[in-house]
């Protein structure tokens, strides 16, 4: 890339590129409607597409698509070609404004969770103007929502504006209380830190494991794997450098504000994280960024692992969600501010957040739970499955002080009432000093550090825009029946804290100590997709989203079924694998190796009798024995697997699925490890552990 700011974002139809090309009475109805939400005329949708395909094709686009977002974990894409037939026999380019609003996928191949019949396969994709089209290869790429012919949602985007519209419709009635009338909408916006290893393509083509499940199920330790912490923030090895590089310009043409890059604590393990935005477009930004890593890395002979636990005894790969509500004015609501006015209004909105936490424990669990991160949460490298809050100790004291009636001692004593005397500006602890906790105040900002490296940050955004706006509603009702703002609105944050101060703590979350006194708090410890997701159906789980309108009864039903499915199948695939690896390659190489050994004693038995085997021997009986513990392993793990799918309640599966065959898996695995101890490099079919991890320069 020659010149970034010139550069950046040529291949998104932003809005200087809307401007430009739009007349100005069909661009001010455009960004009204991006900005507020108002309907969007045809006419004005007409204008808008010419204006697009028109600048589409000149950066070389010969076909578009609606980019959707189903529940595959995934994006999905139709591509369709601007050509229609010209009198003369050629070929017009054509695009209008009803194929710019509004395509028609055949949706009987995507997970519906049984929302649709098969023979109800048509669905349905919507512009979502906030998001900005895009340039991707020879394609424009239009970010859609994707529902069922009936309306349910089939997709992340849909319930995401959902929960965004939820949270800003209560958030509005919270400002108004306080004054604050010129306040036209609130929005959450996310910045994603995402975290990716990097191995060589060449080991990556010969672990059928990797290929399949995109985590190694087989693998001995390596000597040195991220004991001394060297590779934290260790200098950038020129290969992993120049694709950096390469990644972050094509980041950068898309419009994606790619803007920290490191190594991370593992060997192989590196990191990328991006400026804040709104959190629909961050979410449509981090599926692109984690398509983009991946084609980036083939071209320079590399593949991008972004499974959460790709190998065992190094730190798996999370995404750290740093979410925060501002107003249009430009005012973070999470920012402690400096007046009177200020404080009390953040005190609320903590509060708000403090609040919903703690009441929606349970969903934020269940927004992480797949199969993946299932391996890496509570692993001493990633938050514990028990989500707590982090708020440092100096506002830890100043929300005890105010629940207490006390004063609260910082540089003078200052008796907490709210709204009348000043909140210190914090001095210490209003960062992230606290790497354990799974959702961390950040001074101004939260950081849920529980979301696992692979997916959607659509999910966890859904539940806590959601869960803070049922709080904010909860407030807006009291306050506005009250007789006295001030007191109510102090009374009600005195509650709160009362109320909700089991959900903070400052403390280690690895230690064990920390699991035994959450359970004493009344705190959820869901260790499992198995065990929490079934909770997504609790009753006041569905009051409180269908309350909000960010999903149905009906469509909260089908993602419970689908997440479970997705679990079920995602270990049943690995299962498998492992079993075919065993019996097709790891078996017969113990086997040959064993050969060797007999046939290298038998020799040196022929010169001299008198000749010590007791090595051979050793090696020889310890095979055989992990020989049979293998082929009994595989025995039982094919068995449990082909008995658990058989089952027919999700939820069953699920329980049978986490109980019997995760158990099987992870016993043949410790033979087969101990067994690739022993067995000479040349005769194991598969990169060691130490390859992989080291093999990138």
């Amino acid at each position: 890339m020659k010149n970034v700011r010139e550069e950046f974002g040529s291949l998104v139809f932003d809005d200087r590129e809307m401007k430009a090309r739009l007349s100005s009475k069909v661009y001010a109805s455009l960004k009204k409607t991006m900005d507020e939400g108002a309907k969007l005329d045809i006419t004005v949708a007409n204008a808008v597409a010419v204006a697009m395909k028109d600048w589409a094709v000149e950066k070389g686009a010969t076909h578009y698509t609606h980019w959707f977002q189903p529940l595959t974990g995934v994006t999905a894409e139709k591509h369709d070609s601007f050509i229609a037939p010209a009198p003369d026999g050629g070929v017009l380019m054509d695009f209008s404004g009803k194929e710019l609003i509004q395509g028609e996928p055949d949706a009987s191949s995507f997970p519906s969770g049984g929302l649709r019949a098969t023979f109800e396969a048509r669905g349905y994709t919507a512009w979502d103007p906030t998001s900005y089209a895009f340039v991707k290869g020879t394609t424009l790429c239009i970010p859609t929502a994707f529902c069922s012919y009936g309306g349910e949602a089939l997709d992340k985007k849909t319930p995401l504006l959902r929960s965004m519209e939820a949270l800003n419709k209560q958030a509005l009635r919270i400002l108004k209380l306080f004054g604050n009338e010129e306040v036209k909408y609130v929005s959450t916006s996310v910045g994603p830190e995402q975290e990716y290893f990097l191995i060589d393509k060449a080991d990556y083509d010969k672990r059928p494991d990797l290929k399949y499940t995109g985590r190694t199920l087989v693998g001995a330790r390596p000597p040195k794997g991220q004991d001394m912490d060297d590779h934290y923030f260790g200098v950038i090895k020129p290969r992993v450098a120049e694709y950096m590089k390469d990644l972050n310009d094509e980041l950068w043409k898309l419009g994606i504000y790619a803007k920290t890059e490191h190594n991370e604590v593992a060997p192989a393990q590196h990191e990328l994280a991006p400026i804040y935005d709104t959190t629909n477009i961050a979410a449509d930004h981090n599926q692109l960024t984690m398509e983009i890593m991946q084609k980036v890395a083939a071209k320079h002979g590399l593949v991008c692992l972004l499974h959460e636990k790709p190998f065992d005894g190094v730190n798996g790969s999370g995404k750290h969600n740093n979410w925060s509500v501002g107003t249009d004015t430009g005012v973070n609501l999470l920012n402690p501010g400096d007046t009177p006015y200020e404080n009390a209004q953040f005190l609320l909105f903590l509060c708000a957040v403090i609040k919903a936490v703690d009441d929606y424990q349970d969903l934020l669990r269940i927004s992480v739970a797949t199969a993946g991160n299932d391996h890496r949460l509570g692993a001493n490298e990633a938050p514990p499955a028990v989500v707590s809050m982090f708020l440092g100790d100096e506002l830890t004291k100043i929300l005890q002080a105010i629940m207490n009636d006390q004063p609260y001692e910082a540089e003078e004593a200052k008796k907490m009432k709210l709204g009348v005397d000043v909140l210190p500006k914090f001095t210490i602890d209003n960062t992230d000093r606290n790497r354990t906790s799974p959702f961390a105040f950040t001074g101004n900002k939260f950081e849920f550090r529980a979301l696992g490296s692979a997916n959607s940050i659509s999910c966890v955004n859904i539940m806590l825009n959601s869960a803070v706006a049922e709080s904010l509603k909860i407030y807006a009702d009291r306050l506005e029946a009250a007789d006295d703002f001030e007191e109510a609105l102090h009374n009600m944050i005195k509650k709160t804290i009362s109320d909700h101060k089991r959900i903070i703590f400052n403390g280690n979350g690895y230690d064990d100590a920390w699991l035994a006194e959450a359970e004493k708090r009344g705190l959820c410890n869901y260790k499992t997709t198995a065990d929490c997701m079934p909770h997504l159906l609790d009753d006041k789980n569905v009051k409180m989203l269908t309350e909000q309108k960010v999903f149905t009864p009906a469509e909260l039903n089908s993602r419970m079924e689908i997440m479970l499915d997705n679990y079920c199948k995602t270990i049943t695939i690995e299962a498998n694998t492992l079993v075919d690896m065993v019996r097709k390659e790891i078996l017969p190489s113990i086997n040959k190796y064993m050969g060797a050994v007999a046939e290298t004693a038998l020799a040196k038995q022929q010169v001299d009798s008198s000749i010590s085997i007791s090595y051979e021997k050793n090696i020889i009986s310890k095979l055989s024995n992990l020989n049979d513990i293998i082929y009994a392993g595989v025995d039982t793990l094919e068995k449990e697997t082909a008995q658990e799918v058989e089952i027919d309640d999700i939820v069953e599966q699920g329980y049978a699925i986490r109980d019997k065959v995760l158990v099987a898996m992870e016993d043949l695995r410790k033979a087969c490890d101990e067994a690739e101890m022993i067995v000479s490099k040349k005769y194991w079919p598969y990169p060691s552990y130490g390859e992989m991890l080291f093999g990138v320069k």
